[in-house]
């Protein structure tokens, strides 16, 4: 079975801005059985995004993500795709299983998530900051804004914003938390294709237990399960 792909800049189209760089935008090309497929980088566009850049007020340091970074995510889900399928491949399945294993779970959740949050601030009468959260939550990582809250918030209000997240919203701050847990900045994502190592999973079910201790720890874990296995949007 030959399977080739390569990574490139796609200077057929306008160039657009990453965090410093003025580049076109970073395609993929598969090629088997002398068919060849292109397609936009997920990555590319997921980590172009303003909040995996890091600005500090007053000063000049702006620190993201550089494009070797992309590049190297593509290429570790491209190959786990193509050895998970030795003797099945086809171009019609890699496009399938590309759109899944290189999804973010954090990605994927935090839109819901600050759904839940508009709702909860405008029950809780706090019209203003519930708008603010999905409005102006562009720039900002929802579970960055959770974290601030803590020192500033009633505990009552507080506490309650966290025990209804898990029955009201996607199990995000137990994903986000575990995934900020292992990796560094600015790669803070957790694929489908990481969260389907058992390894993973067996990391996840011990964080969860020391974090979220109130929370059964089978239901959290299925929530989990149901998200990665969701299809692209």
């Amino acid at each position: 079975m030959k399977i080739s792909f390569k990574t490139y800049f796609n200077d057929r189209l306008k160039q657009v801005y990453f965090h410093g760089v003025t580049t076109h935008p970073l395609y993929v090309q598969v090629t088997y059985e002398r068919r060849t497929i292109f397609f936009k980088s997920y990555y590319f566009e997921l980590l172009s995004q303003e909040r995996y850049l890091l600005t500090i007020p007053g000063t000049r340091i702006r620190k993201g993500p550089d494009l070797q970074d992309v590049i190297k995510k593509e290429t570790e889900v491209i190959k786990f795709i193509t050895d998970k399928h030795p003797d099945d491949f086809s171009l019609e399945l890699f496009k399938n299983e590309y759109a899944h294993y290189s999804k973010d779970l954090c990605d994927e959740m935090e839109s819901g998530f600050i759904n839940y949050l508009h709702t909860f601030f405008w029950d809780e009468g706090m019209t203003a900051i519930g708008d603010i959260m999905l409005y102006g939550s562009k720039n900002v990582i929802a579970y960055d804004a959770i974290r601030d809250m803590k020192s500033s918030f009633n505990k009552t209000v507080y506490d309650k914003l966290i025990e209804n997240s898990f029955y009201y919203a996607p199990p995000y701050l137990s994903v986000y938390g575990f995934m900020k847990e292992i990796k560094q900045w600015p790669m803070l994502l957790l694929t489908a294709m990481e969260w389907e190592q058992p390894e993973t999973q067996a990391a996840f079910r011990e964080y969860a237990s020391i974090n979220f201790p109130g929370m059964d720890p089978v239901k959290l874990f299925s929530q989990v399960n149901d998200w990665a296995r969701l299809p692209v949007k």
